[in-house]
């Protein structure tokens, strides 16, 4: 049984297909996390859900986190205050997608889907996340703990700080490797170059972090415009080329 993680795919529907049937040839005895950013920026971003949904129903073992463009998506159902944003980011893609004008029009059950999707996962040594961790202690990512004077104290959790999974850049300095101990974080959000993926699998039990997102949106910026998939079991990368 293998475990496979996938970050970023951006409604590239036929570069997914791609890769997890034609590359992977995923079974059902395999588990497959996706680390979000399923939509906006690429051609078929109801495609994409439409086929993750299908995967779970149809028996496959998918785990799927949210991510930045899934959570505007769904505040600018609910909020058209947010609309925007959403579209200045690539929603306009995913509404035409959708077959509609307003982000309101799409069908309730893609909206549900979304909101039940986690915001981190931890799998054996693994932490996966959309974007990363805030190391960096705030309000956020305190939380009560009692001592044994059953006096309260603070501790510090990066796991409490659920915007920055969404949306964090620029952490890998601020790393606390007293909390991450021996695991190791898998994520994306950050538009990576084939190379720089490559390097930091070569180092990653130094390291101990590696973003997978290959920027498969950005067929034409060198370096980028591939679907990433790391085998977390035998530390192997597939890299799909974006054929939308």
């Amino acid at each position: 049984m293998r475990k496979i993680a996938i970050s970023d795919i951006h409604g590239c529907i036929k570069t997914l297909r791609a890769l997890v049937e034609q590359q992977l040839r995923l079974t059902r005895q395999d588990e497959l996390f996706l680390l979000g950013d399923f939509i906006d920026r690429g051609p078929d971003s109801k495609g994409v859900l439409d086929y993750l949904m299908q995967l779970e129903e149809s028996g496959y073992q998918v785990r799927m986190l949210k991510g930045n463009h899934e959570v505007m998506m769904v505040e600018s159902v609910r909020d058209s205050a947010s609309v925007t944003n959403w579209i200045y980011n690539g929603g306009q893609e995913a509404l035409q997608s959708f077959g509609v004008s307003d982000p309101a029009e799409i069908p309730q059950r893609y909206i549900d889907f979304v909101d039940r999707l986690h915001l981190y996962l931890e799998v054996d040594r693994y932490i996966l996340v959309h974007a990363g961790l805030n190391f960096v202690p705030n309000a956020k990512t305190q939380s009560k703990g009692k001592d044994s004077g059953n006096f309260l104290f603070r501790v510090h959790n990066p796991l409490l700080d659920y915007e920055s999974m969404l949306w964090i850049r620029f952490w890998y300095d601020d790393i606390d490797w007293r909390w991450l101990r021996d695991r190791i974080i898998v994520h994306g959000h950050t538009p990576m170059e084939t190379d720089d993926i490559v390097d930091m699998l070569r180092v990653l039990d130094e390291d101990q972090v590696i973003d997978i997102d290959n920027g498969c949106f950005a067929k034409y910026k060198p370096g980028l415009g591939r679907l990433c998939a790391l085998d977390l079991t035998s530390r192997q990368l597939y890299f799909q080329d974006n054929i939308e």
